[in-house]
């Protein structure tokens, strides 16, 4: 298990835990960064994929060179290069930190047949995952460098649909199918709720970044990620009736 994991595990942490987190030790991608001893040599090559991180992101990999990198680091091209034989290795490693993303571990420890017991609670947690990190300097960067790359890198489409959507949307299906079986919520196609569930967050979350990269305010979309849960939940939950007793 990656040592980032268990930060945004929003099925473990509440609202104010998972904000204090965010700021405190600076995202999903904090491993970059290191939360633990390392060496000078593993120092180093976090900061260059840190700093790569945010070129990319921000002037776009192909415009971005090591040149660029190793002068944002105030070090010597040929001392980069000790670390990675080229800028594609650097791309291919930061894509590689893409499995390690919060989004991608929602469900992280965590047995499927007690998660449908939280009800709505555990869509609400969900969707503050994705309120907070869309809020999270290095978890955007992260993001715009994903987008960035769809069309041009196959390994990133593939880890986009596999892990940051297909499987959470597997994952909640279950979660929905036992759900339906409890009487908790209505019975329907339980995958088909799970797309209609996830794909509203996404878009959220594209638009925050959007309108952040415009320096527009985001008052307009923030509130989104709740009352989307609110209205999703009041459409599919059972009413339960008291008895008279």
């Amino acid at each position: 298990m990656n040592n980032c994991s268990y930060l945004f595990n929003p099925l473990l942490l509440t609202y104010e835990q998972l904000f204090t987190i965010i700021a405190s030790k600076g995202g999903a991608m904090n491993e970059l960064t290191g939360n633990r001893a390392l060496s000078k040599g593993s120092k180093t090559k976090a900061k260059i994929l840190k700093t790569a991180l945010k070129l990319f992101s921000s002037k776009g990999y192909k415009a971005t060179t090591v040149r660029d990198i190793a002068g944002e680091l105030g070090m010597k091209q040929s001392a980069l290069y000790n670390h990675f034989k080229n800028k594609d290795e650097i791309l291919e490693t930061l894509i590689s930190d893409l499995t390690s993303s919060a989004i991608v571990t929602l469900f992280d420890n965590k047995e499927s047949q007690e998660l449908h017991k939280q009800g709505k609670s555990l869509l609400m947690s969900i969707a503050t995952t994705f309120k907070l990190l869309s809020f999270d300097g290095q978890n955007e960067a992260l993001f715009k460098l994903m987008m960035q790359e769809m069309f041009r890198n196959e390994r990133v489409r593939e880890i986009y649909n596999e892990h940051f959507y297909q499987e959470n949307v597997k994952k909640l299906s279950g979660i929905f199918f036992s759900m339906m079986q409890e009487e908790i919520i209505y019975s329907s196609d339980p995958l088909l709720l799970a797309h209609e569930f996830f794909s509203p967050l996404f878009f959220y979350q594209m638009q925050v970044s959007l309108l952040k990269l415009d320096k527009k305010s985001t008052s307009s979309v923030v509130s989104m990620f709740e009352k989307h849960v609110d209205f999703f939940w009041e459409k599919i939950k059972i009413e339960q009736q008291g008895t008279l007793f």
